[in-house]
């Protein structure tokens, strides 16, 4: 396949000699760093301390053709948190080629693609989480009237530079039902879902080699209001913990989510409910349960207000979605949901000029309430029950325009997050954790596209509770644009109950110009999750020199 989408770029370069309508484009971006110990965290920097995780993608299209490769190199070590699979490797990672008419929408090699809101398929790249599960095989896309689409898809998902074992096979359909039988009152929108993984299962008859997941959905809007809803079955499966067959008994896995929302000017009511029982699905069933998402087939992100302060971001909720039958912990999967509701203030109110905004939100997740039968090893789940509460978040945010050159912002945030989701560990055995998240923003802008930004944050738990982590925290952030393209920060979060009353300080800045962007910072990285649409990756407490280069084309 590789020399296929070589060809195809020479194929088409030479073309564009003759037919002078082709174009390049792509991009590159490295991200470094350079780790040095420090006694303060007890942070012992390794042998190999530069690392660097870098990207090169290229993409050249000529009329109804397009190929693509991108080439990665992890060298000379990949950056810390990031799975060992990447570890001194480099090469060309995915390529495809392409072929896209008014009907049909053709892909071999690598690509991405996403079945309904990604709950039975989504396969995407995330290099701040080191994620990348590209499908490598063959996509069509057929699109036979207006309201009508098809998509195929057969291939092996990315594992590093090399691919799963198992093998998925998947088809998706969409039907605008209102514009086939011309209703007007309301937009309805029906899909279907089918996604199957094989595996041999080598001579272990008791292991199926054939795991399929089937899944529809409708969407509606109507007027001021919309929403849908999405069910999804998985065939029963063997158990894997750590590599490892748990249960001799086979267990099937559900998924369904909620949407109902409500819209008008200047008011806004969006929630979410979403029961997963049993419902992880990887490429490979030994994967199952790997810390760094990889091999995974389906989009399961926790569903959560999704934070970007500094310490609105200690205490994050990760999705729950597997079934367990270990001796020191049980549990069968997570049900929740969340309610966000935004209001807009005329402008010229008293609470500012150019116009004031409110965003309040809630959201509940909790484990599924089941009995166990350890000798027999089976489980009775109830549909939602009363559960052990994994996370509870209640946060409100206003932001203000008092002026053309004033703007604030202020957030009030109480959490509540079960010791094993923000630690790792069991859940439900180690006690939780509560806070509050406090933070004003406040912004001066200047003439010549020159702002200055402040942050003050402070964070405080419950010492009534048992195991109350690290106890309080304050930060601060100070940020100047000198221009649109210039910007320097300094910033700090003091952990000044925790043990050392440590400081993890940060400061750097960015420049711009055309389309490269560059970013320099030095400081300190707090140990935990990093979390990104709501998909985590754990990363280790360190200290170094970073460095960012984006270079488009």
């Amino acid at each position: 396949m590789k020399k296929i989408i070589l060809g195809a770029f020479m194929f088409m370069g030479a073309v564009s000699f003759s037919q002078d309508n082709g174009y390049f484009f792509g991009g590159l971006e490295s991200n470094s760093q350079w780790l040095v110990p420090d006694e303060n965290t007890g942070f012992e920097a390794p042998e190999d301390r530069f690392r660097s995780n870098n990207y090169l993608q290229m993409n050249y299209s000529l009329g109804k053709f397009t190929a693509g490769l991108q080439y990665e190199a992890y060298l000379p070590s990949v950056l810390l948190g990031y799975s060992p699979t990447w570890e001194n490797q480099n090469g060309i990672g995915t390529y495809y080629l392409n072929f896209k008419n008014e009907t049909l929408d053709v892909t071999g090699g690598y690509f991405y693609e996403q079945f309904g809101s990604g709950l039975i398929l989504r396969t995407w790249e995330d290099r701040q989480l080191g994620i990348n599960n590209a499908l490598k095989g063959l996509r069509v896309r057929f699109t036979p009237i207006e309201n009508l689409d098809l998509t195929g898809v057969y291939g092996q998902i990315r594992n590093g530079f090399d691919v799963s074992e198992g093998v998925m096979q998947g088809l998706d359909a969409n039907v605008d039902l209102s514009g086939l039988l011309n209703i007007d009152a309301v937009d309805l929108k029906l899909g279907g879902s089918y996604v199957g993984r094989y595996q041999s299962n080598g001579a272990n008859d008791s292991i199926p080699a054939n795991i399929n997941a089937y899944g529809g959905r409708l969407d509606f809007v109507a007027k001021n209001f919309y929403g849908g809803v999405e069910a999804i079955t998985k065939d029963p499966d063997v158990l894997i913990n750590e590599g490892e067959v748990t249960s001799p008994q086979l267990f099937d896995g559900t998924a369904l989510q909620v949407n109902l929302g409500y819209a008008q000017k200047g008011l806004g009511v969006s929630s979410t409910f979403r029961r997963l029982e049993n419902f992880s699905f990887y490429a490979d069933r030994y994967a199952e349960g790997n810390v760094y998402n990889e091999q995974i087939v389906n989009y399961v992100p926790g569903l959560t207000k999704q934070h970007d302060y500094l310490l609105s971001n200690i205490y994050v909720y990760s999705a729950q979605p597997r079934l367990l039958f270990g001796d020191t912990e049980k549990r069968a999967g997570e049900v929740g949901g969340q309610v966000d509701v935004y209001y807009s203030f005329d402008k010229e109110s008293f609470l500012g000029k150019l116009g004031t905004k409110l965003a309040g939100n809630f959201s509940y997740w909790a484990g599924l309430e089941a009995t166990f039968n350890d000798a027999e090893q089976t489980y009775d789940p109830k549909f939602i029950g009363d559960g052990p509460r994994y996370f509870r978040d209640l946060n409100i945010e206003m932001k203000n325009r008092w002026s053309s050159k004033w703007s604030s912002v202020a957030t009030f945030q109480d959490v509540i997050i079960d010791k094993g989701v923000a630690e790792g560990g069991p859940l439900g055995t180690q006690g939780d954790i509560r806070a509050q998240i406090a933070v004003i923003e406040a912004t001066r802008r200047f003439e010549g596209g020159k702002a200055l930004r402040m942050e003050l944050q402070h964070l405080s738990v419950d010492k009534s509770r048992k195991n109350v982590d690290r106890k309080n925290w304050a930060a601060g952030v100070l940020e100047y644009n000198f221009s649109s393209a210039f910007t320097l920060y300094a910033a700090d979060a003091w952990n000044y109950e925790g043990e050392g009353k440590i400081h993890y300080y940060s400061f750097g800045g960015s420049y711009s110009k055309g389309p490269a962007r560059f970013a320099v910072n030095y400081g300190r990285q707090r140990g935990g999750l990093i979390c990104v649409g709501g998909v985590c990756r754990y990363v280790p407490e360190n200290t170094g020199l970073t460095a960012n280069l984006v270079v488009t084309f």
